[in-house]
């Protein structure tokens, strides 16, 4: 998906991993905030050589976390935001991860399946897709590296 930056031009955001690059769209409309937040993070190379550090097959594939481990964030945490459209999960939605309402910061975690995930719903903010290069997270292992750039 492309994001127009401030001067127009058009950007491309990417997770790059070993296994190949996959372009990510935004839910800008469903859930702003969560768009605004990992956008910057990205902006400020917070998403530079991490690790996938949870893969559950055929549930999610996680990262984002400065520890590598889970047990990190930004600092700080961001609220759900739960009531658009879109908020529903599915193979290769972007959801933020948390452990609680309203605690979830810059781990995120990708989809495999809508089967294994639909009872995410309403509970954790899909805020984005894979919309090239989806076939990268049936590759991928825990422990892989990834980072997250705007082209």
């Amino acid at each position: 998906m492309h994001i127009v930056n401030t001067i127009g031009k058009q950007m491309i955001t990417k997770i790059k991993t070993d296994k190949g690059d996959m372009s990510l769209a935004f839910y800008d409309t469903d859930a702003p905030e969560t768009v605004k937040n990992f956008k910057k993070l990205v902006e400020d190379k917070f998403y530079s050589d991490m690790i996938f550090h949870r893969i559950i097959p055929q549930f999610v594939v996680q990262g984002g976390c400065p520890n590598n481990n889970g047990s990190g964030g930004p600092g700080y945490s961001i609220d759900c935001e739960l009531e658009g459209e879109n908020q529903y999960h599915d193979r290769g939605v972007l959801s933020m991860a948390h452990s609680g309402r309203n605690t979830g910061g810059s781990q995120f975690f990708i989809c495999y399946n809508r089967h294994h995930t639909k009872h995410l719903d309403k509970n954790h903010t899909c805020f984005g897709k894979v919309v090239e290069g989806l076939e990268i997270i049936d590759k991928l292992k825990q422990g892989d590296k990834f980072s997250i750039i705007t082209e």
